[in-house]
């Protein structure tokens, strides 16, 4: 039965190193929130702190007049084999066993000074003791501060509010066991342990009584009415308790002396003789720990519920943060491959439509290449004005015989250089949607979260290989501009002089001398604007392939080619730079693998106790 709550105490212990407990930052749900363990509740010097000590059967808690317990103390009772030493260890001083309980005292003492100074001030940071010993029950306790009804000198007006809302704060928890510490000669009426266990649990299914200073009650008074359940009734036994007198402490009284009273108090008392056997705080520590026992057993499922749910949470966490780096070169290479080919292959994705961006290229060719080729200035270039001068300049001293062509040779090539600025501007275009695509893959590619410098290595090799592609492209697209302008279409123009035959008066054409009337000057820029338009409509399908091939294929074919030759160069030192983590990464990491540890080596040793059943 106690290798039960052994194990729980355990299980607590280890989620308050790894920070599940006791201000920790933890995302997942604590697993220490669903262990059941006990709070001791009781107003000021109501004896709480004589019968912790009464439990465990030394004398080892702060004494004094006021607030003394001003931090939360977790205790947590562990039995040992008969004839071993008892000691006592602290969780901020791990390793260290103190085996004089006054030093425990002391050190309770200095811990709680160096979180909240030297005054009567509260702090909600608890204190974690361990003791070991032969002469006690397998047991987690919480000590406390007491509650009060007035602020005294040196402490804040809120501390009345300040130390309920502490203790509410352990009470309210479905998990928690209650334990009211009531001193037997004030009216339990008046009881603030009680009043505060009837509010958080109003069917009493979770507070245990306890009865301090029955020896202190006027002569002709007793407590049955309490101790039998008669004046508050709880579903569970009220237990009775006589506590060390003040002369018995200031005599250093042993406690095992101190229990041999009590038992015999118990069993001589004409009011509680019949009770003897259900009193004492022997008995209540038995008490305890079988009830415990028994709600342990209970949340057996849920527990493992909880603890199976919290791994899965940490097993994913890991997925997420990767595994340890591999100090092998070949094997950190393997990893920095790998990483590489998950950007490569998001940042394909974006391209062929698994994820969106790629479709912004198509956008670059289907709106702004055709709106850039409308808006070039072709009116301006064709106008009479202009089609007049370049044709009279062409002709030099000796006008053009039957056609200007240098006239319309000149024209051309003038119209056609404009069609430069939109075949780069989509060259550009494009490639400020690639180095997007690559800063999106980037940041969409999980595994290379945790590591920073190869992201910025990456990104550097995937813009300096978008660059080169650029420059081809660029050229491209102008070599096809240029090709349109260095061979002008001949069958373009053979057929003008038939369409003015079809559709005029030849014999008009032939009477008509002037050959620079404003007409002739408007047919050839007529002309000329049907040629760059035949044009323009070329270029827009050859520049999109032109870009596509330079820019868009080469980036889906090859964009870390030359990183990764690089690649093939390092030495082991620098590789293993490229996979420098995050140092907040590293410790989560670590944080996540121990809690991952402790959750599993948890739920093995409950399904083996459950098993057990």
């Amino acid at each position: 039965m106690e290798s039960l709550i052994g194990l729980v105490n355990r299980i607590q212990r280890a989620c308050t190193v790894l920070g599940d407990y006791g201000g920790g930052d933890n995302a997942f749900s604590s697993l220490w929130e669903a262990l059941p363990s006990v709070a001791v509740v009781g107003g000021q010097s109501s004896g709480k702190s004589s019968v912790l000590e009464s439990i465990v059967g030394r004398d080892f808690l702060p004494r004094g007049s006021g607030i003394v317990t001003r931090r939360p103390l977790v205790l947590q009772l562990h039995k040992t084999e008969d004839g071993d030493q008892e000691y006592a260890e602290f969780l901020h001083l791990p390793k260290r066993r103190l085996t004089d309980f006054s030093m425990v005292r002391k050190e309770i003492q200095d811990e709680t000074d160096r979180v909240t100074g030297r005054t009567k001030q509260i702090s909600p940071v608890p204190i974690h003791l361990s003791i070991y010993s032969p002469n006690v029950v397998n047991l987690t306790l919480i000590d406390l501060p007491g509650l009060t009804k007035v602020a005294v000198e040196g402490q804040p007006e809120s501390i009345v509010q300040d130390i309920e809302a502490m203790v509410r704060s352990y009470v309210e928890k479905p998990n928690s066991i209650i334990l009211a510490i009531s001193p037997a000669n004030q009216d339990i009426a008046t009881s603030d342990a009680i009043k505060l266990a009837r509010e958080v649990d109003p069917s009493g299914d979770r507070t245990f009584g306890v009865l301090t200073k029955l020896d202190l009650m006027d002569k002709g008074t007793n407590a049955l009415d309490v101790l039998e359940g008669k004046s508050y009734r709880l579903q569970h036994p009220w237990v009775g308790i006589v506590n060390r007198s003040q002369a018995d402490i200031n005599k250093n009284v042993d406690m095992i002396v101190a229990r041999r009273k009590e038992r015999e108090y118990f069993a001589t008392s004409p009011d509680y003789g019949h009770l003897a056997s259900k009193m004492g705080s022997e008995y209540l520590a038995k008490l305890l720990s079988k009830h415990l026992e028994s709600v342990i057993r209970a949340r057996i499922p849920s527990i493992t519920s909880l603890i199976n749910k919290s791994i899965d949470e940490l097993e994913s966490e890991m997925d997420h943060l990767g595994r340890p780096i591999a100090v092998d070169a070949g094997a950190q290479l393997y990893t920095i491959l790998e990483l590489c080919r998950a950007f490569d292959r998001i940042f394909k994705e974006h391209l062929d439509g698994g994820r969106p961006g790629g479709d912004r290229i198509y956008g670059v060719f289907d709106n702004q290449l055709p709106a850039a080729l409308r808006k070039l200035p072709f009116d301006r270039h064709l106008s009479l004005q202009n089609v007049r001068k370049v044709v009279s300049e062409a002709d030099g001293y000796q006008p053009h015989l039957i056609a200007p062509e240098q006239g319309y040779r000149r024209l051309i090539e003038g119209a056609l250089n404009y069609f430069r600025g939109p075949a780069e501007a989509s060259v550009d275009a494009v490639h400020f949607v690639l180095k997007e695509l690559v800063r999106k893959s980037i940041g969409e590619t999980k595994e290379l979260k945790r590591f920073p410098t190869l992201q910025a290595e990456i990104a550097a090799a995937s813009n300096e290989a978008l660059e080169r592609f650029r420059e081809d492209g660029r050229k491209t697209v102008v070599r096809l501009v240029d090709m349109e302008s260095s061979y002008l279409t001949v069958e373009f123009f053979r057929r003008l002089p038939q369409e003015v035959e079809k559709g005029g008066n030849p014999a008009a054409a032939a009477t008509n001398p002037d050959r620079y009337s404003e007409g002739h000057f408007r047919r050839i820029g007529s002309n000329v604007s049907s040629y760059v338009g035949m044009v323009s409509e070329t270029l827009k399908n050859t520049i999109p392939k032109a870009v596509v091939y330079c820019q868009v294929r080469e980036a889906k074919q090859s964009l870390l080619n030359h990183f990764y030759t690089q690649l093939g160069k390092k030495e082991a030192k620098q590789l293993l730079q490229l996979l420098d983590e995050d140092p907040a990464l590293m410790e989560r990491r670590q944080q996540c693998a121990k809690r991952l540890e402790l959750y599993k080596a948890a739920r093995d040793e409950v399904d083996s106790v459950s098993w057990a059943r």
